[in-house]
């Protein structure tokens, strides 16, 4: 309207009159273990955040700076052991925060057919962690994983040398229930506590000089969860359709442990969603 176009505003009305819909239907992901017909009517969403922690400026050869250049490696071991008990608990306080598994969601989980004792053997773990009662369950809480760690060199490489950072790559698994900017708040303030200087950046010199614990802690929301009811209509339509394909209910899964960029698509149209898995189990994604 300011670039003198009238028909600026009925261009937008007529763009959402384009997008409106009654539901979404998302062919995507792996089914059940079992790879048996699945309907599955949530998915977790993402946020990501990449610690840097510094010793010397270069590394050091660790025979002339080793017990008195600090290594950053250890800084971000003890930062990323914190955060978690041994059985894989986050221990941040607020992490889990609005996560309710009533006894209706109860036995919603507990009618998937999962064989625990069959997808850890696969894993090759003697145990799971200690999140929730199943693996149905775990996935109804946010999670906080280490996807990667780097700090001077290993293996044919590996040399002897402080060195002169550590970064360490998380990602957190998103719920109906979290809110990303209040998960990576309590990240940031975890650390803080323990008595780090937090910032976003490389340091500068000064901050080198005045601050003996650095930390750069940045972050990357991806997309938030979304979940939808079993009785909406993207759900009984997709139901309805395998059921008759295959003469018998598919698994019902509440919420996906991965996760689909969905949510914007829900959010903004206001509409039920569901997924129909397309590809086999043993596809090996990622």
């Amino acid at each position: 309207e300011e670039m003198g176009s009238p028909n600026l505003s009925q261009a937008v009305i007529d763009n959402r009159k384009l997008l409106a819909a009654d539901m979404l239907l998302i062919f995507d992901g792996p089914p059940h273990a079992s790879n048996e017909p699945t309907v599955k009517f949530g998915a977790r969403g993402m946020v990501a955040i990449t610690l840097d922690t510094y010793g010397p400026r270069v590394p050091q050869h660790s025979g002339h700076y080793g017990n008195y250049a600090p290594n950053p490696a250890f800084h971000l071991s003890r930062i990323l052991a914190s955060m978690k008990e041994a059985d894989g608990r986050v221990v941040i306080p607020g992490f889990y925060d609005g996560v309710e598994i009533s006894e209706e969601v109860q036995q919603i989980l507990a009618a998937v057919p999962d064989d625990e004792e069959a997808i850890r053997s696969a894993l090759g773990i003697a145990r799971a962690d200690k999140i929730g009662e199943n693996l149905q369950e775990s996935v109804q809480y946010p999670s906080l994983n280490i996807r990667g760690l780097s700090s001077g060199w290993v293996g044919s490489e590996s040399r002897t040398i402080v060195p002169a950072t550590a970064t360490a790559e998380i990602d957190i698994r998103l719920v109906k229930e979290s809110d990303p900017d209040y998960l990576v708040g309590l990240v940031r303030r975890h650390i803080e506590d323990m008595g780090y200087h937090v910032i976003n950046r490389t340091p500068t010199e000064q901050e080198r000089q005045e601050h003996s614990d650095i930390v750069s802690l940045t972050s990357n929301f991806h997309y938030s969860a979304y979940r939808s009811g079993f009785n909406e209509a993207a759900g009984r339509l997709a139901r309805a359709g395998l059921t008759h394909l295959y003469g018998e209910e598919p698994i019902l899964i509440r919420t996906s442990g991965g996760s689909i960029p969905i949510s914007p698509f829900v959010d903004t149209l206001g509409v039920p969603a569901a997924s129909v898995p397309t590809v086999n189990i043993d596809n090996n994604q990622h």
